[in-house]
């Protein structure tokens, strides 16, 4: 509740997303198997997957004492212990990218502990000009402005092919306008405060230099109410790949629409960012969504695959004689 989310949020998509996570995971403790590999001779070879042991996860948290137990702490003090720790056999961190660095950094000078990082986006949200508009506008806002901007999952960059361009930053700018701030405890309330001062200012900051290079402000570009760290949503138009708020992770309320004109241009811009995380595309050829889901340079870790940074792959081989029938 400290990072300003919605109470409804964390009530109707952060918990039941917990308890999905907890029985999917579950689910799998039996099925995480190996291989039987076909070997020349004698010999029977297979693989197994055995747990790594102590793993340190840095991830954001807020539990009350007792509940879940965490070594709670700031990163430069508890984050450094952890991964510098000889007996901690693997970090896992959810943060800022350069946060990422000094972690990675500290596994290879200690143990080499293994490392899987869920760092900063700069996501690619993709409109074709076939696409249901509507829809499209209701989705990017969304993927935007969900608990207040402040996820890395976020669609923050929104390409937008060049017959549509007009009518989608029209709808977006109305979509805005109907977003709701205030007490996030208020079940009537669209967006609440964000987390604290500094990124508070950090987002003013970028939305300035948004105006400084030329982006057009379509709505918003400010504080809001003389009380709370509210940052009212913003909507900028004609922004281009080299301006701060089309390639630095803003983490706030703050849309940016850009044009394009063809696919290859605009997977060229996509790609065009030292971000990797996720992207989404919006069409009804289903031909154009498959080469763009081939030629964009991000991804997501889901289920089998995540579960198995848990754990470490042994090979064993058995002699096993012959024997003449």
């Amino acid at each position: 509740m400290d990072s300003g989310k919605l109470f409804l949020n964390a009530y109707f998509i952060d918990l039941v997303a917990a308890i999905k996570t907890l029985r999917y995971y579950g689910g799998w403790a039996d099925k995480i198997q190996g291989k039987t590999i076909p070997v020349d001779g004698e010999y029977f070879t297979f693989t197994r997957h055995e747990p790594i042991g102590v793993c340190g996860q840095i991830i954001p948290a807020g539990f009350p004492p007792g509940v879940v137990n965490i070594v709670l702490g700031y990163g430069p003090v508890t984050g450094a212990a952890i991964a510098n720790h000889m007996d901690i056999d693997k970090v896992a961190f959810t943060g800022s990218t350069k946060v990422g660095k000094l972690i990675k950094e500290a596994a290879g000078k200690s143990n080499l502990k293994r490392v899987t990082l869920e760092l900063g986006g700069k996501n690619p949200n993709i409109v074709f000009a076939d696409a249901d508009v509507d829809y499209a506008v209701e989705q990017a806002h969304l993927g935007l402005f969900f608990n207040n901007g402040q996820c890395c999952l976020a669609g923050s960059r929104i390409f937008v092919e060049e017959s549509i361009y007009e009518e989608f930053v029209r709808k977006s700018v109305e979509r805005a306008k109907r977003c709701v701030l205030g007490d996030p405890f208020n079940p009537g309330v669209d967006q609440g405060p964000q987390i604290d001062k500094k990124q508070f200012d950090n987002i003013l900051e970028l939305i300035e230099s948004g105006k400084k290079e030329g982006a057009k402000l379509e709505y918003g570009g400010s504080s809001w109410g003389n009380k709370g760290l509210f940052i009212q949503p913003t909507v900028f138009s004609d922004v281009t790949d080299h301006m701060r708020i089309a390639k630095e992770e803003i983490f706030g309320p703050v849309q940016q629409i850009m044009k394009f004109q063809t696919l290859e241009e605009v997977i060229k811009r996509s790609n065009n960012s030292c971000y990797g995380l996720v992207a989404g595309v919006f069409t009804k050829d289903i031909n154009k969504a498959l080469t763009i889901a081939s030629s964009l340079e991000v991804g997501t870790v889901w289920g089998e695959y995540g579960l198995q940074e848990y754990t470490e792959v042994k090979t064993v081989t058995i002699r096993v004689p012959l024997k003449n029938s």
